[in-house]
């Protein structure tokens, strides 16, 4: 993975660690000038739900995203986001759409991961916030509107929900410059599935500032996992501005570590994982970050946590 990134000193973009290179760089926003008009912009109560609120733009998006027409748009986006194409398990030429490039698949080496069975990894390519002990039920980012694993997990789950007071979470954000499959962190059995219906405001911290509720007020869709190492786990797959499917290729039952769980169609989106509590404990990094408000660009694959002593 690779992300277009500048000196923090530079305007228009979002500070985040790059965990490789330890260094603080500044994320460009494909779509930037769209964000600002819909959350910066005085008219922003009308653009926000023009655009957000309703399904239509995110649909018309997913529509003209799987048509022939639009792999005209696969290069200039490579090359605007700087994506390493030497990673993909396919070659550009071979996207007939350019939902076919977004949700491509990967080479299976360009994704290692450590065999140890008591390390967590991270489910996606992704800009990674930790939260190390929730509040009861809530959760209190550094950014954003605090919200209630209840409210997240949606009607009907208040006695799951209980089962995560003091637990930890994780909110993995997706940019389009990142590989949009997503796996699971370890192994184990999914038992349970369901969706929640929802809007489709953006996951970008523009919008988290402004308070905005996206993480229970947006669509997703929501697994619970058992896991051999870890745990109960809520996986919670949260669909944002432009992302027309949300896609499980996984059926529910036994699955091992990393093996591949569903895909985001065209768009942005958000992976938030919920453990119960002293279940595991958050790499150092990652926690140090969340708690400067910096996300940390982690890699699918990498270790963010291991079950603790």
């Amino acid at each position: 993975m690779t992300t277009v990134a500048r000196p923090t000193a530079d305007r228009g973009g979002i500070d985040i660690v790059d965990r490789r290179s330890g260094r603080r760089v500044t994320e460009v926003v494909l779509g930037d000038r769209w964000m600002r008009l819909a959350y910066a912009a005085p008219l922003r109560p009308l653009t926000r739900m023009t655009l957000f609120r309703w399904a239509f733009c995110s649909r018309l998006m997913g529509w003209y995203a799987d048509r022939p027409r639009s792999r005209r748009g696969i290069r200039r986006t490579i090359a605007a986001l700087g994506i390493d194409t030497a990673e993909f398990r396919d070659p550009v030429e071979s996207f007939s759409t350019f939902n076919e490039f977004f949700y491509r698949h990967l080479r299976p080496e360009a994704r290692p991961f450590d065999p140890s069975p008591d390390a967590l990894l991270s489910p996606a390519d992704c800009r990674l916030l930790v939260m190390p002990e929730l509040t009861g039920e809530t959760c209190v980012p550094v950014k954003g509107r605090a919200f209630t694993v209840p409210a997240l997990l949606g009607p009907g789950h208040t006695d799951l929900a209980e089962r995560f007071r003091g637990g930890a979470l994780a909110v993995c954000r997706l940019c389009p410059a990142d590989y949009h499959r997503y796996h699971y962190p370890a192994g184990g059995t999914e038992t349970q599935h369901w969706a929640v219906p929802g809007r489709f405001d953006s996951v970008n911290p523009m919008a988290l500032a402004l308070g905005l509720e996206v993480f229970t007020h947006n669509r997703r869709q929501i697994s619970l996992l058992d896991l051999d190492v870890f745990g109960t786990c809520a996986f919670v797959e949260v669909g944002a501005f432009g992302v027309a499917g949300i896609v499980q290729t996984h059926a529910r039952g036994p699955f091992a570590r990393m093996a591949e769980k569903g895909y985001f169609t065209f768009g942005g989106s958000t992976l938030v994982l919920v453990f119960t509590p002293g279940s595991v404990a958050f790499a150092d990094d990652l926690v140090d970050n969340s708690r400067a408000g910096l996300e940390t660009l982690v890699r699918c694959g990498e270790t963010i946590g291991r079950r603790p002593a």
